[in-house]
């Protein structure tokens, strides 16, 4: 395998030569069970012919001669300042010019450029990484040997693609499987697979990001008619295929710059700017109108329609995406009663829960000072032995009137509020308290995104702890990327403050959010926490097994633990433990229990798959949180 080397300071290809040179072999497994190879094969039969150049002129003019000599590159480690030459960024985009195949590798201690300047003229992001100065010799020889592997897997690849085109679909599927990258994952995330549109986690986020933003604008949500007779004669294929050209065809009569999203089944969202009730009215009959249409649907004359009901945002008034989207369904709802095939506005006349959520948002206040709030804790177990490790603390809010809320109702109404300060310090001094009756597992509190951005909130965290008696050492934080993508330098500095201080860190919700390589690499982490829903999926889509198993996959080459939330089965249990997830945590092994109940299970240490706080999957849903 050929590497090419660019930095100006000699003491630095000296690194490298130690770092290549082959003397000492340390993770070879490592970059084998990254790209799938079986563990026992290792990499004993690389060896690097390596290209030494000082300058980036010299370094593009070495890649022109390779790929002239049929003799290319697989990896070039670049540097970003080499006076008096072109810096590391030209260089890279000069060699990218030169060849599309080669794996860029930038190493600096420098900040001059950041990735996402450098992947702009250097990229396809899953061809580009980045390693800091000073660098260890582990890393770059893991990067290395994973990278030339991958390279020469790639090439192979192609290869049987213009020898076996009458195999192409298998091919682009190990392709697929074998390229998946940061930027596949978090299309998948974020794109309905059916129809590759925006999905629900997009729109929602789209219709958050509007919303911050000044002016009116117009949130829509549509659905099928009779789309189930559709699956009911025709069969499943037949109802996917109409879901596509239905999902072409409001594209195609949606206003100019407007986001539309499968929201799930048959259900659409759409929002666009205007301020003009008449014109948005207008702009959905079109839709509406031309989704009535008869579609040629595997052979067969499908007649279809849909009906519509949208909420005007006008500037100055709230702009809560859930409760957008909430009117916009309370609009769809009406315009089904009103005889389908037609678009209604939402009215407050038509929101008979808004008082509902108003009183449970005034009734949170005085929840803890009613004793109304108690916590329940979910064991996490390990993969082997299922021991357990820690719990979970989850909040529940019972209420003398209303009895139990769900979290999904009451947390994002305590934000909006800003509650949550009181709400998470009271759910963090009652987890402390517990803990001291467990004899050394962890416990796991979940931290909103509002309370992360305190500027107090290290030391109101470690005040605590320090109250209780506790150990930082058994308190896990989790938070959510979203938390860390506001102001990722604010959040780098207060999560290495957590770590100094010995509090372990957990990135809750993985896959969802801004997930990346460089945010993962740049903040301080212990754990990934892979989401419930792409476990869910596993056993149903290709997608999120192969979500699942890069997660778990990235998270033990960079030494992370890998939490599978949402274990509903013992095939979904089987599944982790062979990919290799550190931890297991869902209903297969216990549902959230009582603090009671959490001291006894602590005390035994150990669960089993067929234990008396395994709970059926018909009792999962909503017990998040």
């Amino acid at each position: 395998m050929r590497i090419l080397i660019v930095d100006d300071e000699p003491a630095i290809h000296e690194s490298y030569e130690l770092c290549l040179s082959g003397e000492s072999r340390p993770l070879d497994a490592m970059a084998a069970e990254l790209f799938g190879e079986p563990a026992e094969q290792g990499d004993a039969d690389i060896v690097f012919e390596r290209r030494h150049c000082h300058q980036g002129l010299e370094a593009v003019a070495a890649v022109e001669h390779a790929k002239a000599q049929g003799a290319p590159f697989a990896v070039a480690f670049i540097d970003i300042r080499m006076p008096p030459g072109i810096d590391g960024r030209e260089t890279a985009r000069r060699i990218r010019a030169l060849d599309p195949d080669i794996h860029l590798v930038i190493v600096t201690g420098y900040s001059d450029f950041s990735p996402a300047e450098i992947g702009k003229v250097a990229g396809p992001a899953d061809k580009i990484f980045y390693i800091a100065k000073p660098f260890e010799v582990n890393e770059v020889q893991q990067m290395a040997r994973a990278l030339c592997r991958r390279w020469d897997n790639d090439r192979a690849l192609a290869a049987a693609r213009a020898l076996l085109a009458e195999q192409v679909a298998t091919l682009e599927e190990k392709s697929a499987e074998l390229e998946a990258n940061e930027s596949r994952a978090m299309h998948i995330a974020t794109h309905d697979a059916l129809t590759d549109a925006p999905n629900r986690v997009a729109f929602l986020r789209g219709l958050t990001e509007r919303g911050r933003r000044s002016g009116a604008f117009v949130t829509a949500m549509l659905d099928l008619d009779r789309f189930k007779l559709v699956n009911d004669t025709l069969g499943h294929l037949a109802g996917d295929e109409l879901i596509r050209a239905v999902c072409t065809t409001i594209q195609a009569q949606a206003p100019q710059g407007a986001m539309v999203a499968r929201l799930g089944g048959d259900e659409f969202g759409i929002f666009f700017d205007t301020d003009d009730v008449e014109f948005a009215v207008a702009a959905c009959d079109r839709i509406v109108s031309a989704c009535a249409s008869t579609f040629n649907i595997l052979g067969h004359a499908v007649r279809c329609g849909a009906s519509c009901g949208l909420v005007m945002s006008e500037a100055g008034k709230e702009r809560d995406p859930t409760d957008l989207l909430r009117q916009a369904d309370m609009a769809l709802n009406e315009a089904k009663r009103s005889g389908r095939s037609t678009v209604r506005v939402f009215d407050a006349g038509m929101d008979e829960g808004h008082r509902v959520r108003r009183d449970i948002e005034a009734g949170l206040n005085q929840a803890i000072v009613r004793d109304e709030l108690s916590l329940a804790f979910q064991p996490i177990v390990g993969r082997g032995s299922l021991e357990i490790v820690g719990f979970e603390a989850l909040v529940r809010w019972t209420t003398p009137d209303r009895g139990a809320i769900s979290p999904g109702i009451f947390v994002p109404l305590a934000e909006e509020s800003h509650l949550i300060h009181e709400l998470g310090d009271w759910i963090l001094d009652h987890a402390l308290a517990e803990l001291r009756h467990w004899p050394g597992q962890y416990v796991s509190v979940n931290f909103s995104p509002i309370q992360f951005r305190r500027s107090h909130f290290v030391a109101s965290i470690m005040d605590r702890v320090r109250r209780a008696g506790a150990e930082p050492q058994r308190v896990q934080i989790e938070i959510t990327e979203t938390a860390i993508f506001d102001d990722a330098e604010h959040a780098a500095q207060t999560l290495c403050e957590l770590r100094q201080l010995g509090f372990r860190i957990a990135l809750d919700d993985f896959g969802t959010g801004y997930s990346s390589l460089y945010n993962i690499r740049k903040f301080a982490l212990d754990c990934l926490k892979i989401d419930r829903s792409f476990i869910d999926g596993m056993g149903r889509e290709r997608e999120s097994a192969a979500i699942v198993h890069s997660i778990i996959h990235l998270g033990r080459a960079l030494g992370l633990g890998v939490i599978a939330e949402g274990v509903e089965t013992e095939s979904q249990a089987q599944a982790l433990r062979v990919a290799g997830a550190s931890h297991l945590q869902g209903y297969l092994f216990s549902k959230p229990v009582p603090a009671a109940e959490a001291r006894t299970l602590a005390e035994r240490k150990f669960m089993s798959l067929s234990g008396e706080h395994r709970a059926p999957p018909s009792l999962v849903a909503g017990a998040r949180r």
